[in-house]
């Protein structure tokens, strides 16, 4: 249910939408790069603070720190500043020789130095967001450091969240869980709380998409949230986590750890570039079978929103990453098709009660 009082008005037109993406990593750039357009909608993305590969292991164990590469992502994907590309280019440059830095984006560096002058973490991410020019909110989901741990089927468990993203072999995880209690950021409850939409995905369904809801307070918030929510369906099977199911299995699990269903569900029905599909059969995966099934509450989009052509690695990048990613216009499109079909909704609802209490 969305509230009439939740939406601003406008010379009696509904506007100023709270939008709040929860997740991490590229598919969640990829939603933001696409919202920032449409001015009218107030962006929240809240960021899981769980990773522990890569850049992410150093700053950690090193620096005492948490992750910061997901917060580098959507400051780049929710800048304005389109006046020095060189500067964004330079916040994601990653090193592909050099001994201790090799592998690490040099926007990490920079976030990391920052902390350690302002001696915060959330100062950093807030000086960054200024000097991009973010046009929304970015939201550590939790500031106490904490790593995944997953349940297997054949009893055994794995701690971390990069072993558990890159697995030696293919197996059934039955529980995803936090090693310790962590506590949601204030910010990141209000930003649940004050939603419309909330959207969920596209992105590794163990490790991006679910970790944010288990800190203490967002399982919550998300059941208490008034918002509608919309789950972005990824394009590909994974080793270890979605390996064998459909969609329907995977959104079963997301809705089981949300603790409330989805209201719309977003689904790739366009076509896999070939030369990357190869590539995916070759290593054991393919596309997530389509087998969703429309109820009285839920609503199944399905519309080609994959990108064109293969997505390169950077030099010096040592993590597995996807081959092909969802196109972000074409998945801000369908978002914003919902959210007008619900204003209108709404709209019309309002001046029928308005035309009523007149009379």
């Amino acid at each position: 249910m969305i509230l009439l009082t939740d939406y601003t008005i406008k010379n009696g037109i509904i506007s100023d939408m709270n939008i709040t993406v929860i997740g991490g990593g590229t598919g969640t750039s990829v939603v933001l790069e696409g919202l920032k357009k449409h001015r009218d909608l107030n962006l929240s993305v809240i960021v899981g603070m769980m990773d522990d590969g890569g850049s992410n292991a150093v700053i950690r164990d090193e620096f005492g720190l948490l992750p910061l590469s997901d917060v580098r992502k959507s400051i780049i994907a929710l800048s304005e500043n389109n006046d020095n590309e060189v500067l964004r280019r330079l916040f994601m440059y990653r090193f592909s020789n050099g001994e201790g830095i090799k592998g690490h984006t040099l926007g990490n560096l920079l976030m990391i130095a920052m902390a350690d002058t302002l001696g915060s973490e959330v100062e950093s991410i807030e000086m960054f967001k200024n000097m991009f020019g973010v046009r929304g909110d970015i939201i550590p989901v939790t500031l106490d450091k904490v790593k995944l741990v997953a349940q297997y089927s054949d009893g055994s468990s794995v701690v971390g969240e990069h072993l558990i993203d890159e697995p030696s072999a293919d197996k059934n995880i039955t529980q995803i869980a936090l090693d310790s209690p962590a506590r949601a950021t204030e910010s990141a409850v209000n930003a649940i709380l004050k939603a419309d939409y909330i959207i969920f995905g596209p992105g590794d369904l163990y490790t991006t998409t679910i970790p944010n809801i288990l800190v203490d307070g967002i399982p919550e918030a998300i059941k208490k949230s008034h918002a509608k929510m919309i789950y972005i369906a990824n394009l590909m099977t994974k080793i270890g986590q979605t390996r064998g199911k459909g969609q329907t299995e995977c959104l079963r699990i997301l809705e089981k750890y949300a603790g409330r269903k989805a209201d719309y569900v977003l689904v790739n029905n366009g076509k896999i570039p070939d030369s990357a599909y190869q590539r995916y059969l070759e290593e054991g995966e393919d596309v997530i079978k389509d087998d969703l099934s429309e109820n009285s509450k839920r609503k199944i989009i399905r519309k080609d929103l994959v990108a064109d052509g293969v997505i390169k690695r950077d030099k010096g990048d040592v993590l597995v990453r996807s081959l092909v990613r969802h196109d972000s216009d074409k998945l801000a499109n369908e978002l914003i098709h919902i959210f007008n079909s619900d204003k209108n909704r709404i709209a019309s609802l309002l001046r029928s009660f308005l035309s009523n209490y007149k009379d």
